[in-house]
């Protein structure tokens, strides 16, 4: 029977490296996609060349605010996991300060509203005026089933 060996603690006090490590992939938020996708999409997907960013600023998607080398790469990244789920994420209303506030009681509590969502145009396209579209999409189905539960739970109590 050998001596147990201790685990030594290489790393216990090196939480300023840690902190460095957190930042350094932090990805641009939902909300400031939400804005760029309403306001400035075309000129995301038209950038002027820049020799220090990836694909020379080229390539650049922008739901998940990414650079890449070239167009093959864009395209696979198009049909990846990590691009639908972006997607995914980006169909529910970004939350706000109003919404905040009416979580907390100011005014009325609105459940923050779905979104249909689509990939970028292409570059083509967008010189030719596509633009990405963000169209709300209503819920009346919904809204009806949730008013007819109330009408059922009021003729029971009367």
């Amino acid at each position: 029977m050998g001596m147990v060996q201790k685990r030594k603690k290489m790393h216990s006090g090196d939480t300023h490296l840690q902190r460095r490590w957190r930042v350094r992939n932090r990805t641009r938020d939902l909300d400031l996609i939400d804005q760029d996708l309403q306001n400035q999409s075309a000129e995301l997907i038209n950038q002027p060349v820049d020799l220090e960013k990836p694909g020379f600023a080229q390539f650049y998607c922008v739901h998940c605010a990414k650079y890449f080398i070239d167009d093959n790469a864009m395209q696979t990244h198009f049909r990846s996991k990590v691009h639908k789920r972006r997607l995914k994420a980006l169909e529910v209303e970004p939350y706000s300060i109003e919404e905040s506030e009416r979580a907390a009681g100011y005014g009325c509590y609105q459940k923050p509203k779905k979104r249909r969502m689509e990939t970028q145009p292409t570059k083509e396209e967008v010189k030719l005026g596509k633009r990405i579209k963000v169209e709300t999409i209503a819920e009346e189905e919904d809204g009806g089933a949730s008013t007819s539960k109330k009408a059922k739970t009021q003729k029971m109590e009367t």
